[in-house]
């Protein structure tokens, strides 16, 4: 029950029992004050007061629930963690500063010098570079294999395996993970099964239902949906999240107030935009197909794509990304992209905008050749993250990319 000093009111709790992630977008996870708000407020403060010194030192020691510092205690970040963990059907989420901030506080909480991880190639560039290079300073050493390929994954495995860490649909292919048989593989061998679940948000696929141990977002991406603030947060059990938790309350990589609030808004709005998106790059796909200067399209939601039914058994839609090579190389790539006048040209997805990038020299740029090679990025690979524009518009925009080809 919330209780108004003034009006002397009771407003019941809401009873989100049962309620869809539709619903649940919209309304779960608010901390409602006493001045009885309706929309969610913001606490852009950076500590709180207490009644008493007991009551301080009850707070500072655990022994009593309440916000102690916005580094790690907050109300608006807090009705943001409670929103998203309802939403993936986790028992507790911690919000982070970006995206990033969010697989590196899963990697320094739960694991530590001598621990491997398996993780697939397609994984944003960053991600990759973040275990390659930096986790591999602290001891922990990284096999990457194929995101579909089952024999590669159980290859892979060793006694020390403690993490097996992917992206469904993969960055920017869109392949699509068996998760169902990589969480009985991670289980089987005392390791967490990791999900980044950003291209789908679980509006369109619910990684805990598969049996992944901890969901991870760039909330910078769909969560927030109009590219105006950068946030992440890591899903999973209390038991997990109070390890994350405790590494965001020492090293401090914290979401803002602000951002947090941007965030809930962006939420109430995402199953309506989610299907926008893959309404408008399902239809895009196919026209891409038709055109002479591209040799291939990769999206789930084409019946051609290799995990295409795979994709329809996980999802309830196949996501707003898409990518596909042109005739040529880079000199034809950026021919087409600078072709487009409406498009943003932006390495950023998840956008009510379309962007379009280059990932081999934006997103990726900063693998290997060889790291490139094997992951698919080629040099006339071209990702588009579809908005929610008028389709037959983006048709036009993109025709100017192909009028650009033939100059």
């Amino acid at each position: 029950m919330t209780f108004c000093r003034d009006e002397q009111v009771w407003i019941p709790e809401s009873d989100l029992e049962g309620m869809s992630v539709d619903t649940l977008a919209v309304r779960a996870g608010q901390i409602r004050t006493a001045q009885l708000e309706h929309s969610d407020p913001i606490f852009p403060t950076s500590s709180f007061v207490y009644g008493s010194a007991a009551q301080a030192a009850a707070r500072f020691g655990g022994e009593e629930p309440g916000n102690i510092y916005s580094r790690f205690t907050n109300p608006t970040v807090q009705a943001f963690e409670g929103r998203i963990a309802a939403m993936e059907g986790g028992e507790r989420a911690v919000a982070t500063s970006s995206g990033m901030a969010a697989i590196l506080s899963t990697c320094m909480a739960l694991l530590q010098s001598g621990d491997h991880v398996i993780c697939s190639r397609g994984v944003f560039g960053t991600t990759n570079v973040l275990f390659q290079k930096y986790m591999a300073r602290f001891g922990v050493e990284t096999t990457f294999v194929s995101l579909t390929d089952m024999a590669q994954w159980k290859a892979a495995v060793r006694p020390e395996t403690r993490m097996l860490f992917i992206e469904t649909p993969s960055n920017p292919l869109c392949e699509i993970a068996d998760m169902k048989a990589l969480a009985d593989l991670a289980h089987d061998n005392d390791a967490l099964f990791v999900v980044d679940n950003c291209f789908c948000t679980p509006v369109l696929q619910r990684p805990f239902e598969h049996g992944a141990d901890i969901v991870i977002h760039s909330a910078t991406k769909y969560l927030d949906g109009q590219g105006r603030c950068v946030g992440g947060v890591v899903v999973g059990s209390d038991k997990l999240m109070e390890e994350v938790y405790g590494f965001l309350r020492s090293a401090g990589p914290t979401m803002s107030p602000f951002n947090a609030w941007v965030f809930l808004k962006g939420l109430e709005t995402l199953p309506i935009r989610m299907r926008a998106h893959c309404d408008n790059a399902l239809e895009l796909a196919l026209w891409l197909e038709q055109q002479p200067a591209v040799a291939e399209v990769f999206y789930a939601g084409l019946s051609n794509h290799p995990q295409h039914e795979l994709a329809r058994q996980q999802q309830k839609g196949f996501g707003g990304v898409l990518s596909f090579r042109l005739k040529g190389g880079r000199e034809e790539a950026w021919a087409f992209i600078d072709g487009t006048r409406m498009i943003s040209i932006t390495a950023n997805l998840g956008d009510v905008k379309t962007t379009i990038t280059h990932p081999a020299t934006t997103t990726h740029g900063r693998l290997s050749p060889e790291d490139k090679a094997q992951a698919g990025i080629t040099e006339n690979l071209v990702r588009l993250s579809v908005g929610i524009e008028a389709v037959e518009d983006l048709k036009s925009d993109l025709e100017r990319g192909f009028r650009a080809l033939e100059k």
